[in-house]
């Protein structure tokens, strides 16, 4: 077994997008195994989860183990930290454990890239970003090897966190702006914690397609949803984003229903479902999968050598 600390030389996103698409083909095809991940509800508001999955096409199974202190930050901690373990599937003596804490970023990053290259109705994209945090950076960056970027509209709740965003991608003509602003775009990101609607329908333009990132647990919501009642609404899987993805809050207030979904991005990937129109408004609902943290994972302990630590 060997261990892969992944401190440095993360691979490009021109390889982990494609991986990332890869995995959700699959799921589109119904060729994973992946049950839903299970939460574990710590003290002080935070949690781990775990992530378990097997995707026999590419011959890779596994299980990632993650945490959300949101508190961590006053600590000087990471709120997300993350460690991967891949199994051998023929003898299942663990093969590899990988530090996922960046890659959990990235894989998630590379989903909103390929829901974008995937639903995005218009060619080159004025990117809306709501919170300025490190998973805005990857989607950003994820999305960039994906589109074309014209123009950034960050927002933040503190306009110097929006502003500091926008100076490191001056180069894609990025500003901090009003949150209204922000969502007058062609693909908007919002990577928030929040647990009340930050996005109003009234907002958002015909043809704009949003990759809603931030509600990842029970509680969590960041659009209005009336905005998710007008849209067409995809999934990374219907059991996840029932449970803890941005259809949660609205499913259990009776404002929307599992039954409106338009599909998952994996049939979309496969060319299954899509947008029904160009002028039509498409949501990516991404609670993070098993198998994206398998695909990248992957990709790390292909190219990397890793240190060697005994077992059994």
């Amino acid at each position: 077994m060997r261990y892969y600390p992944v401190h440095s030389g993360y691979p490009p996103y021109t390889r982990v997008n494609p991986a990332i698409e890869a995995a959700f083909a699959e799921h589109g095809r119904g060729g994973v195994q992946m049950p839903p991940k299970v939460y574990v509800t710590l003290v002080g508001n935070g949690d781990f989860r775990t992530m378990p999955a097997y995707i026999p096409a590419l011959g890779v199974a596994g299980v990632k183990v993650v945490n959300v202190h949101p508190q961590n930050r006053a600590r000087g901690l990471p709120t997300v930290m993350a460690l991967t373990v891949l199994i051998d599937v023929e003898t299942g003596v663990p093969r590899a454990i990988v530090n996922a804490t960046e890659l959990t970023a990235m894989r998630t990053g590379a989903a909103g890239a390929v829901a974008a290259k995937h639903l995005a109705s218009r060619r080159p994209v004025t990117l809306g970003v709501v919170g300025a945090g490190r998973q805005a950076e990857a989607l950003v960056e994820a999305t960039a090897a994906a589109l074309t970027i014209e123009e950034i509209r960050v927002w933040s709740r503190t306009e110097k966190s929006a502003e500091a965003f926008a100076a490191r991608y001056a180069d894609y003509n990025a500003a901090s702006v009003p949150i209204e602003r922000a969502c007058d775009c062609d693909v908007l990101t919002t990577t928030t914690p929040s647990t009340a609607p930050l996005v109003m329908a009234d907002w958002v333009r015909e043809g704009t397609h949003i990759n809603a990132i931030g509600a990842d647990a029970p509680g969590k919501q960041e659009l209005d949803p009336m905005l998710l009642v007008k849209a067409e609404v995809f999934v990374d899987d219907p059991g996840q984003a029932v449970h803890s993805g941005e259809i949660n809050v609205p499913i259990t207030t009776g404002l929307y229903d599992a039954g409106m979904i338009a599909g998952t991005l994996g049939e979309v990937v496969i060319g299954k479902k899509g947008r029904s129109s160009p002028d039509a408004i498409t949501i990516f609902d991404s609670t993070g999968l098993a198998i994206q943290d398998l695909a990248i994972a992957a990709l790390v302990v292909g190219e990397e050598d890793g240190y060697e630590l005994p077992f059994p």
